[in-house]
């Protein structure tokens, strides 16, 4: 199977390579730096709508190096003051403006001319907690009052690019630190890669809230070990993937366009079977909601028809609150967990569906385990596992067929051993999505990350709307299951980020999600 909308990330020597090729001359540069420019600044004016938007008078401190990355971050300053009128900029030169190499040295004049008497020059000494004024160079941004140091509504940071080394000089080692414990910074957004991380770290690394890889996704902003100052990410085409000569590497960040084949108009010659029947079965007595919401995002996902196995005490209810799913009502045990006595009726059900769902409510009472075990030994269609069903037991009758397992940091901690002893990092056709920050879709031999998502998915029943999803793409695609995963975690994880950018990361209930399904779907204004 070709491999699902995704582009490279590279080492960082592998991206000075790629990039030299892409821009080989200082007019595609500068091309390339206003597209970066303007692709953070519209970024960031997203993600930050996740905390109530950039205040329309935002105070904005850029932290600029001699190179393109300081180049790339002055010109989203640019940006950000042409959507926001009323917003001003303080640039922070870390280096002598004799030093600063051309196309920095024009993205500093190109924000001067555009800004006007809303830009000031800082120096670090801005940074310095209880600081009498502000060390500015200009009288255009007066001092706050109390003698105490300013704030600002925004950091950018573009001291240094890919191409940093270690060491780092002790003044530039004091202004990231500064900057990183200043309580008076709301936001903190690192161009490209945080200042101070390269192929390897700096004494101090610059904490970001949000990366904007721009262009590349460099090695070192998805290595687990760098997350803290990473934050989130995200991944800013610029156009260097173009063409399908791309680099083959094992590690790739997905994109958006994985969704367009949803995005695009249906046949009209198609009826309810053209786009496949998920079996889904899950739901105990202890809690049933887990399956609704896994039922109501496959609904979503576009399939053609759901059936549903639940305890018989359900089954009616719920037919009333969804009649788009054909509910069956199945025997449970003593723990009120669905009984393997159920096992032929769920079986009859199967002999329809395309593919099987098995987990979301389930309960982990040992009949029902043993149910699930039983069932997905004997499926001929691919299955989803999640929660619950995520153990060894049932893991170990799927070898050698096609399976997605949905586990998050403690269920993998569960499941890794049966697929250790397998020989492999997956028995099979299996594919893995590690949830987490930054969610991982790997068959064992090609790892797909989503920069997509954030904290407003750390709730219970998120899982359950991504393993409906996922469920319901593959009824329809059962020949691709890493495709299905793939487009799967990028469409929930782009429904999560528009629920936290108009509702905000907090005040918000899981199944809000389902509204921003179809919303979702719009192409990426970055």
């Amino acid at each position: 199977m070709p491999l699902p909308a995704s582009h490279p990330v590279l080492s960082c020597s592998e991206a000075r390579v790629w990039e030299a090729r892409q821009l080989p001359d200082e007019a595609a540069e500068w091309t390339a730096m206003q597209a970066a420019g303007r692709k953070v600044a519209l970024a960031v004016l997203d993600d930050y709508r996740e905390i109530g938007g950039l205040p329309p008078q935002a105070r904005i401190l850029v932290l600029a190096g001699k190179g393109h990355n300081g180049g790339d971050a002055l010109l989203a300053a640019r940006t950000l003051l042409q959507e926001c009128p009323a917003a001003r900029v303080d640039v922070m030169l870390l280096f002598d403006e004799s030093q600063l190499r051309p196309l920095a040295r024009r993205s500093l004049d190109a924000l001067r001319e555009s800004a006007g008497t809303r830009f000031a020059a800082v120096t670090p000494e801005a940074l310095h907690p209880g600081t009498a004024g502000n060390g500015s160079a200009s009288a255009d941004s007066p001092a706050p009052a109390g003698g105490t140091s300013p704030s600002w509504d925004l950091c950018l940071d573009g001291i240094f690019g890919f191409q940093f080394r270690p060491p780092l000089e002790p003044s530039l080692a004091a202004v990231i630190t500064q900057a990183n414990a200043h309580s008076g910074i709301r936001f903190r957004a690192a161009v490209d890669l945080p200042s101070g991380l390269g192929e390897s770290a700096g004494s101090v690394v610059f904490r970001a809230d949000f990366t904007y890889a721009t262009g590349i996704v460099k090695g070192p902003v998805v290595d687990p070990i760098h997350a803290p100052a990473v934050g989130r990410l995200r991944y800013l085409d610029l156009g260097f993937f173009a063409t399908d000569a791309k680099p083959e590497t094992k590690t790739r960040v997905l994109v958006p366009g994985i969704l367009d084949p949803i995005r695009s108009l249906r046949t009209p010659l198609s009826d309810k079977r053209t786009f496949g029947h998920l079996l889904m079965v899950g739901g105990s007595h202890s809690y049933p909601g887990a399956i609704l919401m896994a039922v109501r995002a496959a609904l979503r996902s576009g399939a053609g028809l759901v059936t549903v196995c639940v305890p018989e005490r359900f089954a009616a209810e719920f037919a009333l609150g969804l009649p788009e799913a054909m509910w069956v009502g199945c025997p449970v045990n003593a723990s009120g967990g669905l009984a393997t006595a159920g096992l032929s009726r769920i079986a009859e059900k199967l002999h329809r569906a395309g593919a099987l769902l098995v987990g979301p409510g389930l309960g982990a009472d040992p009949d029902t385990i043993a149910l699930a075990t039983r069932l997905t030994a004997e499926a001929k269609v691919p299955v989803v596992l999640d929660a619950d069903a995520l153990r060894p037991e049932v893991l170990a009758g799927l070898v050698g067929r096609p399976f997605v397992a949905t586990p998050h940091a403690g269920e993998w901690q569960r499941i890794a051993p049966v697929l250790q002893s397998a020989g492999s990092s997956l028995p099979g056709p299996g594919i893995l999505v590690l949830k987490g920050p930054l969610t991982r879709v790997t068959d064992g031999r090609v790892a797909c990350l989503s920069p997509f998502g954030g904290p407003v998915l750390a709730r219970g029943g998120s899982g359950d709307i991504l393993a409906g999803l996922i469920g319901g793409l593959l009824a329809q695609h059962p020949e691709d299951p890493f495709l299905a995963a793939c487009r799967g975690v990028v469409w929930h994880g782009r429904a999560a980020d528009r629920l936290a950018q108009e509702r905000g990361q907090v005040a918000v209930e899981t199944s809000q999600l389902l509204d921003q399904l179809g919303p979702a779907l719009a192409p990426s204004t970055w």
